[in-house]
């Protein structure tokens, strides 16, 4: 089989970072597998492998583009402002699987994906907008998303 070129290589990691952000977002990380992938790229999972090892290089990989997706939903003119895009990005599906996956990886042992940039980057844009009462701010709205998350993902009690 002949040598694949470094940019035909690129694309086909383009092609499977592309597909490992939609099933991160749609499906979540943890059901993201090479399987699911392989099936919706047409790439082996040898293939995907090959050029992601471990799953966790997903994230460091997508963490930008994670980042930066959730961060563009929100609105830094104002503390009344940020919290209202946050609330509403609350409700959109990609943004909560933003946040999901933010909960899933705090506390976790893994070198490769100790920093997250969404939050990360919501705290700094924050602090340099609004100050230390807007980091302050985004703190308090983490806080708001993991309460709420956790809520709606029990099963509502008989009444």
């Amino acid at each position: 089989m002949a040598k694949r070129s470094r940019v035909e290589t690129e694309q086909t990691v383009n092609q499977i970072l592309d597909e490992a952000l939609k099933q991160i977002l749609t499906i979540g990380f943890d059901a993201m597998s090479y399987t699911t992938l392989s099936n919706a790229t047409g790439i082996s999972r040898t293939g995907i492998s090959h050029h992601f090892p471990k799953k966790t290089e997903f994230l460091v990989r997508l963490d930008h583009r994670i980042g930066q997706l959730f961060v563009d939903a929100l609105n830094f003119d104002s503390i009344t402002s940020l919290e209202s895009s946050w609330k509403q990005a609350l409700q959109l599906t990609e943004h909560k699987a933003v946040l999901k996956l933010f909960f899933s990886l705090c506390g976790t042992n893994s070198d490769n994906v100790t920093y997250f940039k969404a939050m990360n980057s919501a705290q700094q844009l924050a602090l340099l907008q609004l100050g230390e009462a807007g980091e302050k701010c985004v703190a308090q709205l983490i806080g708001y998303s993991a309460i709420t998350l956790l809520e709606n993902a029990l099963p509502l009690e008989a009444a």
